[in-house]
């Protein structure tokens, strides 16, 4: 793992050291620079889980990707830096409540001073600091979440609106990066996973998201937000540049097929 570029790639200056402070710089540096996005798979390229691929396509092409990537190049870092962390299984919440399968997405268990902290890079709109697996609620990004105890584990919990929003669940069972291949490859391919449907680039910002979904690019800041539509693949290729630091030249979008 070459620390010194992965941290050149999100702007973090600051110390090294395994504190809580840093693991909270680290995580708020990384949603307010890498991108959730799943281009790839709209450019009919598989991605695999490498965490070498990782960081080519993450630190030295400076994309974005999807919770498998995300969390699995973080969770590479922070054991480079000196943290004791577990790969952890979630299932996520559809519009309907009901949960996805088991290694539908990747988390990350941090351990540290004797406390359980969640990490979450690759969930797209989330927490921008970890949570702390404590049974209080937390204030992130300016919205409360919550980690409360169900029959099969811990739920992810954000408030909306007034109402309790479940987001996903998980357990506190290890797994290895190669047990998530298939839900990996499942997303990428299957018409009943959400990601081949449509093109998403989305990252935090200090003072609140920016989204390309297709051919809209929302914004929202201070809880205000703004939708334009663009109306030609070059604005589209120009706002990825503008907004996320993303060059993809000679775009061919293709779907993923069965590899």
């Amino acid at each position: 793992m070459d620390v010194a570029s992965y941290l050149e790639r999100i702007g973090y200056e600051g110390p090294r050291e395994a504190t809580l402070e840093t693991l909270r710089a680290l995580h708020c540096r990384h949603m307010l620079t890498v991108p959730f996005e799943n281009l790839d798979i709209h450019l009919g390229r598989p991605i695999v889980l490498d965490e070498t691929a990782f960081f080519d396509k993450i630190v030295r092409q400076r994309r974005g990707g999807f919770c498998y990537e995300l969390n699995g190049l973080f969770g590479a870092l922070l054991r480079g830096l000196g943290y004791d962390l577990d790969l952890l299984s979630g299932r996520v919440s559809n519009e309907l409540g009901r949960f996805g399968p088991e290694f539908d997405h990747l988390v990350l268990l941090v351990r540290l001073d004797g406390q359980q902290w969640i990490a979450d890079v690759g969930f797209g709109d989330s927490f921008l600091e970890p949570l702390a697996l404590d049974g209080k609620e937390h204030s992130s990004g300016g919205m409360l979440y919550f980690v409360d105890r169900w029959p099969e584990g811990l739920i992810l919990l954000r408030e909306e609106n007034g109402v309790w929003s479940a987001k996903y669940v998980f357990t506190l069972q290890p797994h290895r990066l190669e047990e998530f291949a298939a839900m990996c490859v499942y997303h990428q391919t299957s018409p009943n996973s959400t990601f081949p449907r449509a093109r998403i680039c989305s990252r935090a910002t200090p003072q609140g998201r920016i989204t390309l979904s297709e051919m809209r690019l929302i914004q929202s800041v201070n809880g205000e937000r703004t939708e334009r539509m663009l109306e030609s693949e070059e604005q589209y290729q120009q706002a990825l540049l503008e907004y996320f630091g993303i060059e993809l030249p000679n775009l061919d979008w293709k779907p993923l097929r069965q590899w």
